[in-house]
């Protein structure tokens, strides 16, 4: 137990005595804040002015609709400018580039002869092709005219036309019909499903975060220590499984300071008034967030921590120089990324079959699992089985971990093959 405090000791004083560990918590808390203030930051630099569009007159009596139209808005966001036509199409068009060019509009708007459904097709000419937003906002003020257009043929009320045009209302409510281990209890309703999703969506992130920052960690402190010769001073004093259990709990404590530094940095920017008022438009309440979800998300950091921060030491101890550690670690980094990733486009469709099964396999069950934790409702009988393979897998990993340690940490040059790592393995034992 001393051997393993000693050990838990000098790894986290001298991690956190690294400047290079200083510098990229200070980086990582840096890009975290600006991360968080982004919309924030467009909104500075975002112009309120209308966007001028040009259109042409025409007998439909469209563009002067849609003028009034966008005049009338509370917040003017087009400023349309309608030209009279000059003695044919190309000289109208020709006119309008020139306004282009002159920078007097964005784009223009072109009534073509052909009627859909009773309105004619307009055609949007401009230099960007990707303004989307002047898109929508053009096709929405057109709708208000089509729209206005009819009832005007029809001679339909105002009362009458909102009530055409309001939309129908549909709560959702997530319900579980077998009693699963979901905790849905009585039904969960829309805003407790969006918290809900929210939460599993940065508890992923976060888990994703302290696997591969401590992992990684990890492999280059054990990696680092071979290279430098003082692995064999080490080895003398405290053993090979000592060490590597003293090392993983602690990078784990190394990894839980600095992504706590970068949980305080989100909550602190958060805190401004500009994101303060953000948040309260969306009527959070904390109070919908499961108990028992967070139980979950304890539980499956802890086991998908130490079941990669094993497979990395394992890694690190084979390689005896830090520039081929992010080719040996590249597996390991693969397989993180995998589960990641299905986690992450899971959410979208946690009841799909690449989810169901993924949640089962060891690698990927701390993310998925989780997911359906807090996204569906699966059977208890779901969870306990991913539960018991993911343990199974933990120890078994962790002691065939632990043998590689103890025979890599002394193999030194060109990383050993699996038939030298094996008859170093059985030598040990011996």
């Amino acid at each position: 137990m001393n051997n393993l405090s000693a050990v838990l000791g000098f790894t986290i004083r001298n991690k956190f005595r690294s400047k290079a560990f200083i510098i990229t918590t200070i980086i990582l808390a840096l890009l975290v804040s600006v991360g968080v203030n982004v919309p924030y930051l467009i909104t500075l630099f975002k112009s309120d002015k209308a966007i001028n569009i040009g259109m042409l007159e025409d007998g439909t009596n469209v563009g002067e609709q849609l003028k009034l139209y966008y005049d009338a808005a509370e917040k003017k966001e087009v400023n349309l400018l309608v030209y009279p036509n000059e003695d044919s199409v190309e000289a109208s068009e020709l006119m309008l580039k020139e306004q282009i060019a002159d920078g007097e509009i964005e784009g223009y708007l072109m009534a073509t002869e052909e009627i859909s459904f009773g309105f004619p097709i307009i055609m949007y000419k401009s230099e960007d092709t990707m303004d989307y937003g002047t898109m929508n906002k053009l096709q929405n003020g057109l709708q208000q005219v089509k729209m206005g257009m009819v009832v005007q043929e029809l001679k339909l009320s105002k009362e009458q036309l909102d009530t055409l045009s309001a939309p129908v209302q549909i709560d959702k409510v997530q319900i579980s019909a077998t009693g699963g281990a979901g905790s849905i209890g009585d039904g969960k309703s829309e805003e407790q499903i969006a918290v809900a999703t929210g939460m599993v969506y940065v508890l992923i992130i976060m888990l994703f975060m302290g696997v591969m920052i401590s992992g990684q960690l990890i492999a280059t402190e054990i990696t680092a220590e071979k290279s430098s010769r003082v692995m064999e001073i080490l080895i003398t004093s405290v053993s090979p499984l000592t060490q590597m259990f003293g090392k993983i709990i602690g990078m784990f404590i190394v990894a839980l300071s600095q992504i706590t530094l970068l949980v305080a940095a989100i909550a602190i920017n958060l805190m401004l008034p500009h994101n303060r008022d953000a948040i309260s438009e969306l009527n959070i309440n904390l109070s919908d967030i499961d108990p028992m979800l967070l139980v979950y998300a304890i539980f499956f950091y802890l086991t998908g921590y130490f079941l990669y921060a094993t497979m990395f030491a394992a890694v690190g101890s084979l390689v005896s120089r830090t520039e081929d550690l992010g080719q040996a670690i590249l597996p390991i980094t693969m397989l993180t990324m995998v589960g990641y990733f299905i986690a992450i486009y899971g959410i979208q469709d946690p009841n799909s079959m690449l989810v169901q099964i993924t949640s089962f396999i060891p690698f990927f069950s701390p993310f998925i699992m989780f997911l359906r934790l807090g996204t569906t409702d699966p059977a208890v009988w779901e969870v306990v089985l991913s539960f018991a393979i993911l343990l199974v897998s933990i120890l078994g990993i962790g002691w065939l971990a632990s043998r590689i340690y103890r025979a890599g940490v002394l193999m030194y040059g060109k990383r050993p093959s699996f038939k030298e790592l094996m008859r170093a393995m059985r030598a040990y034992r011996a």
